[in-house]
């Protein structure tokens, strides 16, 4: 049986009728057409799915989403502000820490989280923040410095 849940995804609130077994990712990308979040492993082991929820990174595959009603979804759609990308959006593409761009979305949710709460990390505090989020094309040095140069750029406001 559906039930309605209402989600407040990048800002806007969204109404939709789910059955309530159904993950948070399945209904991002099927329900509200925001396909940034990726569904790979469906078992929270690539991070492919994180977005970010009341500012915390968060495997979407692995919740319901009726768990997330009432709460802050952030997805990589959301970064981007006025035509203009989020400086880790930016920092990406600037440091070639794209390649296939499948684990991008989740990689930039997870810095972004981590830059939140420790705006000025070291290689090692960046390393471990990309904990959980495998990325089968590079070696990672693309992807950490990426996110070093989004925390030190002082000419833009990083929020």
């Amino acid at each position: 049986m559906k039930q309605l849940l209402k989600l407040k995804v990048n800002g806007d609130d969204h109404e939709v009728y789910v059955d309530p077994r159904r993950s948070l990712a399945e209904v991002l990308r099927n329900d509200l057409g925001l396909t940034g979040t990726k569904e790979s492993c469906l078992s929270g082991y690539c991070g492919a799915c994180t977005v970010l929820i009341d500012g915390k990174a968060v495997k979407s595959c692995l919740i319901f989403a009726c768990q997330a009603q009432g709460k802050d979804i952030l997805t990589i759609e959301g970064l981007a502000k006025d035509g203009q990308l989020h400086p880790l959006q930016q920092a990406f593409i600037d440091h070639f820490a794209i390649q296939c761009g499948f684990c991008t979305s989740g990689m930039i949710l997870s810095a972004k989280a981590l830059l939140d709460e420790n705006p000025d990390p070291s290689e090692e505090e960046v390393r471990n923040g990309l904990i959980g989020n495998i990325c089968r094309c590079t070696g990672y040095r693309k992807i950490v410095e990426a996110v070093l140069a989004a925390a030190t750029d002082k000419t833009q406001a990083y929020h």
